[in-house]
């Protein structure tokens, strides 16, 4: 099952993409596959047919783990 993640990259701008799994603490790296801007465009530095970026994690500033819609849970309060 994928985990969709945004990674923010240093000096660049966030990407989403999905991983298998998330990097175990001795990974050199990250591998990142479906990787977009948030806003679905593809990546400017990124030839349009790529599916698949490895980033060292000296570039990786931080890692986002976002959640499914369908895995969100809504709490509201209703007054009877």
């Amino acid at each position: 099952m994928a985990i969709t993640v945004l990674l923010h990259i240093e000096n660049e701008d966030a990407v989403v993409g999905e991983m298998e799994e998330l990097p175990d603490v001795q990974s050199q790296y990250l591998t990142l596959t479906s990787p977009r801007l948030r806003d679905g465009r593809d990546v400017t530095y990124l030839l349009p047919e790529t599916n698949t970026v490895i980033y060292p994690w000296h570039r990786v500033m931080s890692i986002e783990i976002l959640t499914a819609e369908k895995d969100e849970q809504i709490i509201t309060f209703i007054r009877e």
